[in-house]
């Protein structure tokens, strides 16, 4: 059981590095992380949805529990989210977190998700997203712990 991130976009940019590593190391079993970068599509719009919903979906196994980002999405709070992803690991599901390209991704995604979870209704860039996530991982590491990191 681990979390994957799957994420379509370039590496990692330096001034994300950091702060993603900052938390990724902290980071423990089963809240521990990897991540998979996929390259954008050369296409556009529908086309980019498709080819890149398809190189996600081969990614997935048929257990796995799926989490998509999308601004669409339910939003959580921190101890909701806590829970959200202690669940299925403690029944040794693989978590997937997924975020799309600039395009989203299509109903295959959406379809296989398990939850679809907004971070905000605003739209962030790619980069930025990775970091929030990795910080909300580390809290909600945290909160299933007990410890004092999050403040009610």
């Amino acid at each position: 059981m681990a979390i994957r991130i799957i994420a379509v976009g370039k590496k990692h940019e330096s001034w994300v590095v950091d702060g993603i590593d900052r938390y990724q190391k902290r980071l423990k079993k089963p809240f521990d992380c990897e991540w998979l970068l996929l390259p954008h599509s050369a296409r556009d719009g529908d086309s980019a949805r498709t080819e890149e919903s398809t190189r996600i979906v081969a990614r997935l196994n048929s257990d796995d529990f799926v989490v998509l980002l999308d601004e669409r999405g339910k939003l959580f709070d921190s101890p909701a989210l806590s829970t959200k992803l202690l669940d299925p690991l403690e029944r040794s599901k693989n978590v997937v977190v997924i975020i799309g390209g600039a395009y989203g991704v299509d109903a295959t995604i959406h379809d296989r998700s398990d939850i679809v979870w907004s971070l905000s209704p605003l739209v962030f860039p790619h980069q930025l997203v990775r970091l929030i996530l990795a910080e909300a991982l580390y809290r909600a590491q945290e909160i299933a712990a007990g410890n004092p990191y999050h403040h009610e």
